[in-house]
Formats: C-alpha cells, sequence, structure tokens
C-alpha cells in the first residue's frame, strides 16, 4: 500500500489541523519553520522544526535548543495508532557536562514531555519514546575542548482531541524546558514566535 499523499486537496480535517499547527501561539524565544513531511509513513502528514533562541530578536542568537514535530493522518486508522492521528516528535538541547552520569536523566526528560501534555490538558493514547543522553569527548588536536552533553528526547502520541495546535504547544513546551527556559506564569499568553 503506497503512503504518499493523495492526490488533490486533503480531507477537511486534516485541512483544520494544519491551519491549528500554523496558528499556534508559542513563546517568542521560538523560531517556528514549516518543512517538508516525510512521505512514506502517512498519506497526509505536516511538519515544522523549532529552535529555541537565548536572544531571538539578535541576528546571531544561540540557539539553546532544536526539534522537530510531524503530525501524520492516516483516514485507514493503522492499528499500532489506536486512530487517525499520530505525532511524532524529536527534541535536542546541550546541557551541562556534570549531568552525564545522572542516573535520572531519562526519567526526567521523559516527565518533562508528559508533564507538557498533562499541562495543556491534552488526550492522548499509545505514548512510546527514548530518552538518550550524548557525550562528546575530544581528543588529539582537540584535546582542549570541554566535554559537551546532549540530551535527545523522542517521543511519539496518538492524538484523540480536536486540536492539533494544542499538541504542538506542548511540545513546545518540553522545547524551552529541555532549553532550561523557565515556564510561563500561569494567566500569561505567549506572544506569537518567529516563523520563517
Amino acid at each position: 500500500m503506497s503512503r504518499r499523499p493523495a492526490p488533490g486537496l486533503p480531507p477537511a480535517d486534516v485541512a483544520v489541523a494544519m491551519a491549528q499547527l500554523r496558528d499556534a501561539r508559542v513563546r517568542p524565544q521560538v523560531v517556528v519553520t514549516e518543512v517538508p513531511a516525510p512521505t512514506r509513513l502517512a498519506p497526509y502528514a505536516m511538519a515544522l522544526t523549532a529552535d529555541v533562541l537565548g536572544a531571538p530578536d539578535e541576528e546571531d542568537a544561540e540557539e539553546l535548543a532544536s526539534g522537530r514535530f510531524v503530525l501524520l493522518h492516516d483516514p485507514a486508522e493503522p492499528e499500532p495508532w489506536g486512530g487517525p492521528w499520530r505525532v511524532v516528535t524529536f527534541t535536542r538541547a546541550a546541557l551541562e557536562p556534570e549531568l552525564a552520569h545522572d542516573p535520572v536523566l531519562g526519567s526526567v526528560g521523559w516527565s518533562w514531555l508528559v508533564d507538557a501534555l498533562d499541562a495543556r490538558g491534552i488526550d492522548y493514547l499509545r505514548p512510546a519514546g527514548t530518552v538518550t543522553r550524548v557525550v562528546s569527548e575530544s581528543f588529539a588536536d582537540l584535546a582542549d575542548k570541554a566535554p559537551s552533553v546532549e540530551m535527545e528526547v523522542r517521543a511519539s502520541w496518538s492524538p484523540l482531541d480536536e486540536n492539533a495546535g494544542d499538541h504542538f504547544l506542548a511540545w513546545s513546551d518540553l522545547l524551552c524546558t529541555i532549553a532550561g527556559l523557565p515556564p510561563l506564569p500561569e494567566g500569561v499568553v505567549a506572544l506569537p514566535g518567529r516563523r520563517r
């Protein structure tokens, strides 16, 4: 069975979900870019990348975290998904070197995702994912370079509610948490981040 996008316009519910993703209001430090979506995973898909910048108004702002959010739709409702929708995400950020050997780092990373989904009241099922720490050490001519540590969170889940934008916002909350940004105070609404 081909997973290529169906010819013509997407179904109305897919068009609505794509509009919700485009209209999601992220924090000003988050720069969102729509990118080509994978074509073999589902008949319909939309992909966004996001970077969290330390000073979003500066041309050479430091990147604190980055990631990719993909919304998939398959009317055939693949059994592993438990429904017609699936979100697939990747998030990465540099961490302090002393966290390299923290035994709870994986559990903490996963709890940040679950907390972000729960804080936005997201209904979902069949979550899956991994939290990976990448430790890089330099040798020979690069020996004076300090070790670096990155955390990567790969996660997927099946949305049960109607607003795809809420799922994207929950994921952007995870991205900001991994970047080290404090949570927004309750009742404060984020201004739109820059779009590319």
